[in-house]
């Protein structure tokens, strides 16, 4: 017989372990059914009745579990409103770079690229990306609706090659969880998408832009994704070859930001240089940026945007990882932008207002992938070298009559293979176990894991093999079946009327009718 105080050490024991319990299960789905409502997300099934008028300890676990979901949900989608919030920034640097006769048409791509990225995605982006990736415990594993996975076995291993739960968001993907996760990851999409509008701006027909971003929407992307982020086979790495956690890539730097660069230098290559921008003896003419304040503003909302892409990769409010991740975010831009001008100005005699802002962004860019994974001394590295690389860059393809007007290759595609790079130098092992369920926490080359770097490189060369490949075959074929480029006369007179119908400036006082 238990004494009056032994019972009550046992009760508040009981009611701890029932507390701890709940939050242990309240992640892991005990039934695959969909959750259209969100009710039952982060729940246990088979709640039994309270006893008069009483909850039980069940009912307080589900309670508390319910909360730290909704609150993951929440940040979730807070985060992805952000990421989508820079499609603005996008296109005020874009347009902000390129000529007042083709504002109004970059700003249409940049505006279209979004419902239609979206409308791919949704038709089967989403699903050959994350149709096979399982339950996520952050979203209180409600995607474990999403678990068809094509596997090939080769060398005895499986390898994931895409998925297809999640078409349409259709059936059981009608889901809480799942419909959180295509929002975000839509948005992620959109952002690759956009990027070669800028390489390609103020030359591409509209209407072949238009069935771009279908292709890379419904396909490019998505594939590449699945192999870093849906489960597949890059990400598999660790687990079946032992190389450190396999390919990781926080938030992007390979699957976003590289993707799209590698993609804009296909395009760009076989789109060609603008009228009047190389002469017959290779060297190049600056074509001026028509509104630098405009290009300003826009890399300041996409600074501000990536306070929704980086930390909300987390994909939990919960995990206190993200004020790392913020605070790294912040200081490898600054460490972009700080070493970009002063590069510029120690070499031209000039800061060049266009490069600050592209030393800004490389910083962002490059710290998307490892920063969950590094401290704060390493993040400023990283964005320090992003400083040089874009400025070094931008003048090596233009050496080699690569046109890009501005810069997007060199901001996303070059620093994106560095941030992807520098996770396996610089990962310090405070974070990451279990990622692509691999145990101990992620750690890089400087740290004592030489395979973690040798993953990020196998990744890098599949990224560039794969997608390089891929577009460049896509845009060719699309040259030669539809044109990828506006006639000449369009070209130098401007794109905005021919192709839009619209000036995106009017000058009403010279333009009315003369009596």
């Amino acid at each position: 017989m238990l004494r009056s105080d032994q019972r009550k050490k046992f009760l508040g024991s009981f009611m701890l372990f029932g507390w701890v319990m709940g939050l242990l299960l309240l992640s892991s789905p005990l039934f695959a059914a969909n959750d259209p409502s969100g009710a039952n997300t982060g729940t246990i099934a088979d709640v039994p009745a309270a006893v008069a008028g009483q909850p039980t300890l069940m009912e307080v676990a589900n309670a508390v579990g319910h909360n730290k979901i909704s609150i993951n949900i929440m940040w979730t989608l807070l985060t992805g409103f952000l990421v989508m919030f820079m499609q603005a920034g996008f296109a005020m640097v874009e347009t902000g770079l390129c000529q007042s006769k083709n504002a109004a048409h970059t700003m249409a791509m940049n505006f279209m690229v979004y419902p239609v990225g979206m409308l791919g995605y949704w038709i089967c982006g989403f699903a050959l990306m994350f149709g096979g990736v399982g339950a996520i415990g952050a979203l209180g594993g409600g995607t474990a609706v999403l678990d068809h996975e094509v596997v090939i076995n080769l060398f005895g291993k499986d390898f994931g090659i895409f998925g297809t739960k999640g078409c349409f968001l259709a059936g059981t993907s009608y889901d809480a969880a799942v419909y959180t996760l295509f929002l975000f990851q839509m948005v992620f999409m959109d952002t690759t998408t956009t990027i070669p509008t800028g390489a390609m701006a103020e030359r591409w027909k509209f209407s072949a832009f238009m069935v771009f971003g279908f292709f890379i929407s419904m396909l490019v992307y998505p594939i590449f994704g699945n192999w870093v982020w849906g489960g597949g086979w890059l990400s598999q790495l660790g687990k079946n070859f032992g190389l450190g956690h396999g390919h990781v890539d926080f938030a992007g730097s390979s699957v976003v930001h590289m993707v799209g660069g590698v993609c804009a230098l296909a395009g760009a290559i076989v789109i060609g240089p603008r009228i009047g921008k190389f002469n017959k003896d290779g060297s190049a003419n600056a074509i001026p940026a028509h509104n630098i304040p405009m290009a300003i503003v826009g890399t300041f909302i996409l600074a501000f945007g990536w306070f929704g892409f980086n930390p909300g990769s987390t994909l939990a409010g919960t995990d206190l990882r993200i004020g790392v991740v913020a605070t790294n975010t912040m200081l490898a831009g600054t460490g972009g932008a700080i070493i970009a001008t002063l590069y510029m100005w120690f070499r031209f005699g000039k800061p060049d207002p266009s490069m600050m802002c592209n030393g800004l962004l490389a910083g962002l860019v490059a710290i998307t992938a490892p920063c969950a994974f590094v401290n704060s001394v390493s993040a400023m590295i990283i964005g320090c070298v992003s400083g040089v690389l874009v400025v070094e860059s931008v003048f090596f393809f233009e050496r080699r009559k690569v046109d890009d007007p501005v810069g997007a290759v060199s901001v996303h595609g070059v620093n994106g293979l560095w941030g992807v790079l520098s996770l396996g130098l610089f990962a310090d092992g405070t974070y990451g176990d279990g990622w692509n369920g691999v145990a101990g926490n992620v750690t890089g080359l400087f740290y004592g894991d030489a395979s973690q770097l040798t993953a990020q490189v196998v990744g890098s060369l599949t990224c560039i093999i794969f997608v390089f490949t891929t577009c460049y075959a896509f845009f060719k074929i699309q040259d030669m079946v539809q044109g990828l480029r506006v006639p000449s006369t369009v070209e130098r007179d401007g794109l905005d009327i021919p192709e839009m119908g619209a000036y995106a400036y009017y000058d009403e006082i010279t333009s009315l009718p003369k009596n």
